[in-house]
């Protein structure tokens, strides 16, 4: 269910979109994020870090957006979340005792079999590769793309690639657990 719910404020953005154009999006996904969080929070009675970051990112660059009327500032949005969580991701590295991709996957995974720290970094040093090209990749389509291009990449193309990304590597994770 959550899974679902993170991803209607992007299917919402998508929506507008096709109907109502880039600042009608705008406005739209900036509506669905505040919902989220506040969801996250009747839920939980706290708000998941990485929804209030996005919001947060979304807020601000949604507002540029809409009040100088230049739908740059929110082509930037997804980049500066990728590169933040890259940042994240080699940070955890030194900071907490495991990192960041250890504590993500290692709970799906039978404990009876743990894996070493040595597989563990490069895991999560595979993540910030990943979320930095994906960064990259987004600014490059933003300024070498038409702006529906740009869109379609948003909301299709990012999430198509994080979730083949996060498959491929759970089931890889499952397969050397297996082997230990």
């Amino acid at each position: 269910m959550q899974a679902a719910l993170n991803l209607v404020p992007l299917a919402a953005f998508g929506l507008a979109y096709h109907f109502g154009g880039i600042y009608v999006a705008t406005a739209v996904l900036m509506a669905a994020m505040v919902l989220l969080v506040a969801i996250d929070y009747l839920q939980h009675k706290r708000i998941s870090p990485m929804h209030g970051y996005s919001a947060l990112l979304v807020l601000v660059f949604g507002t540029l957006t809409l009040v100088l009327h230049n739908p740059r500032f929110l082509q930037w949005k997804p980049t500066i979340l990728m590169w933040t969580l890259t940042l994240v991701f080699l940070g955890s590295l030194w900071i907490g005792a495991v990192p960041l991709a250890q504590r993500m996957f290692e709970p799906a995974l039978p404990p009876e079999k743990p894996l070493g720290r040595p597989l563990w970094i490069r895991v999560n040093l595979l993540w910030a590769l990943v979320f930095a090209l994906l960064g990259a990749a987004n600014l490059w389509v933003a300024w070498a793309a038409s702006e529906a291009t740009w869109v379609h990449f948003k909301v299709y193309g990012l999430t198509i690639i994080l979730l083949v990304a996060s498959v491929a590597q759970a089931l890889w994770l499952q397969s050397r657990s297996q082997r230990a």
